[in-house]
């Protein structure tokens, strides 16, 4: 399983924006072949800024998801949006049940 944790940093004046945008992503993603889930959040702790938690199956579809058009696109306009850069890390794990 491949776990992807993003964020980015928003101003008052985007907020909302960035919000709208990044729903509308992650919905659509959620729909993506090798997608298990793909969420996104405000920090409690940092409002300004918005998380993203993304499960996928394995690499191939990960990469998939990148090339999708409208995902070049959401990356472009978030980056327009944004004060800063955006930060991804990319973990590969293995689910474990703890008793």
């Amino acid at each position: 399983m491949i776990i992807v944790i993003g964020s980015v940093v928003t101003t008052p004046d985007i907020h909302d924006a960035v919000l709208d945008l990044s729903l509308e992503h992650v919905a659509r993603s959620r729909g993506e072949p090798g997608c298990i889930s793909h969420n996104v959040h405000v920090d409690c702790e940092d409002p300004a800024r918005v998380v993203f938690v993304e499960y996928w199956t394995d690499m191939p579809a990960l990469l998939a998801h990148f090339e999708v058009p409208a995902s070049r696109d959401f990356v472009k306009r978030l980056r327009k949006l944004s004060p800063t850069p955006s930060d991804m890390k990319i973990f590969e794990a293995e689910p474990r049940q703890i008793a």
